[in-house]
């Protein structure tokens, strides 16, 4: 029998599945975090979020959408994600 928590990847990455699921426009990071931390009554760091959704992108699950910077051409802005469409 395995003692100890579960970790915490079983709770997140579903839940980001979910935000994603469950709007229409592509979300930030700081929006995929409030979602989860609402969620999971939790405060979670920026980078902790974002390694999980680095790990969607690999396993082709979402998509990153980079965002022309505003004044910049040469430099990308925010970057937004989305669930891939099939």
């Amino acid at each position: 029998m395995k003692r100890g928590r579960k970790p915490l990847r079983s709770k997140i990455i579903p839940l980001i599945i979910e935000a994603l699921e469950n709007t229409e426009v592509p979300l930030n990071i700081n929006s995929i975090k409030s979602y989860v931390n609402s969620k999971i009554g939790r405060n979670l760091s920026w980078n902790t979020v974002m390694k999980y959704v680095q790990e969607l992108i690999e396993l082709g699950k979402i998509e990153a959408i980079a965002l022309p910077h505003s004044k910049d051409p040469k430099k990308f802005g925010l970057t937004l994600y989305r669930l891939k469409r099939k």
